[in-house]
């Protein structure tokens, strides 16, 4: 058998695979960020696919940390029954489930009370787009975080990730890029990790030692002045110290041309498709918990190496699993042939055009 299909644990979560559905936008909650039937029956599909760990799309813990319309939310007891209702159709269907915290900073969607909140002023052609958070306002959201942890806990979910990647809010405190704050949450990285740090310990501090807690975070922003491979180990070290149970390593922002998150047309052939690579033999060398990577994986001697070499203790995708929710499954019951996702990125285009998450090049052909 195959090391991919081994159980394996992540602080006492046993896992029956090697496998995780990395974070998505699905775009299937209602508008104040319940969850809805839509995304029932689409959780239930990665489930009996045989996905090891489901993550949960991008969930907002506030309200102006919210990134898109019909986002999952998580800010508020009464997304309790909803969110009830998606573990348990994740767990009846044969797989685990982490609810992903997030908070967008500055690419918030809200306004007026709600309005988008950075480590810094940001502005566009003069005009205020994000203000920057106060003390306050980062202790309030710190504390907001926790608070969604425990309803993650209540509901059923079986860990949490903080999600500190793609230029969102924790990404953007981490980065000098976005980051020009004068007191102890800017300038040396010390500083700049702060927020996170202080982030991770309120939420260990409401699920107690044994439950699952990991960070999704940069493996460089691929900006500017952005967080560089060296920082991004060092911060990883920090998580470790902070009792974090487990990293996965993405890169890059929206702001990151062809070095955004999801990048397009890449993986045409096998040596393009481990885009963290490097990162990996570096952070293996420093940090002693579980790795989760992500980042152009299509064909399964590929993943299978990342596992064996000792690069990867677990293999997060994202894009395939929206063309091929059954493709864990596929490989496992022998057929090994690459995933049919071409990494348009057409699955990303179908949420402007206020669709559901679904795979346009398949629904085309």
């Amino acid at each position: 058998m195959s090391k991919l299909f081994e159980p394996t644990e992540i602080n006492r979560l046993n896992i029956k695979n090697r496998f995780v559905r990395s974070a998505t936008y699905e775009a299937m909650s209602g508008l104040d960020g319940k969850v809805q039937d839509q995304l029932l029956s689409y959780m239930a599909d990665l489930a009996k696919g045989d996905v090891g760990l489901i993550i949960s799309g991008h969930t907002h813990v506030v309200l102006e940390g919210q990134a898109g319309p019909r986002q999952m939310g998580i800010y508020s007891d009464d997304m309790l029954d909803g969110l009830k209702k998606m573990t348990a159709t994740i767990h009846e269907n044969g797989s685990l489930v982490a609810a992903q915290l997030a908070h967008a900073g500055k690419k918030g969607i809200g306004c007026g009370e709600y309005g988008p909140l950075g480590p810094s002023d940001d502005f566009e052609e003069k005009v205020l787009i994000a203000s920057a958070m106060t003390a306050k306002d980062i202790d309030r959201t710190a504390k907001a975080f926790a608070k969604a942890a425990i309803r993650a806990v209540k509901s059923g979910f079986d860990a949490v990730q903080i999600h500190a990647a793609h230029g969102y809010l924790l990404s953007q405190f981490l980065s000098p890029h976005y980051n020009k704050r004068g007191d102890e949450y800017g300038g040396k990285l010390e500083n700049r990790a702060r927020f996170l740090l202080q982030v991770c310990d309120k939420v260990r501090e409401s699920v107690g030692p044994s439950f699952p807690v990991m960070v999704k975070i940069n493996s460089e922003d691929f900006v500017k002045n952005g967080m560089t491979e060296e920082e991004t180990i060092e911060v990883c070290r920090m998580l470790e110290e902070h009792t974090v149970d487990a990293i996965e390593i993405s890169g890059g922002t929206f702001e990151s041309g062809k070095f955004t998150p999801s990048r397009a047309g890449t993986s045409k052939s096998e040596d393009r498709e481990f885009y963290y690579e490097e990162t990996a033999k570096l952070l293996k060398e420093k940090i002693n918990i579980p790795l989760i990577l992500v980042g152009g994986f299509l064909s399964f001697n590929v993943v299978e190496k990342a596992v064996t070499s000792g690069l990867a203790d677990y293999i997060a995708l994202s894009r395939p699993l929206i063309r091929e929710p059954h493709l864990i499954k596929r490989w496992a019951e022998g057929n090994r042939e690459k995933a049919t996702c071409i990494s348009c990125n057409k699955c990303f285009s179908t949420l402007s055009m206020e669709e559901a998450l679904h795979c346009a090049a398949e629904k085309k052909a």
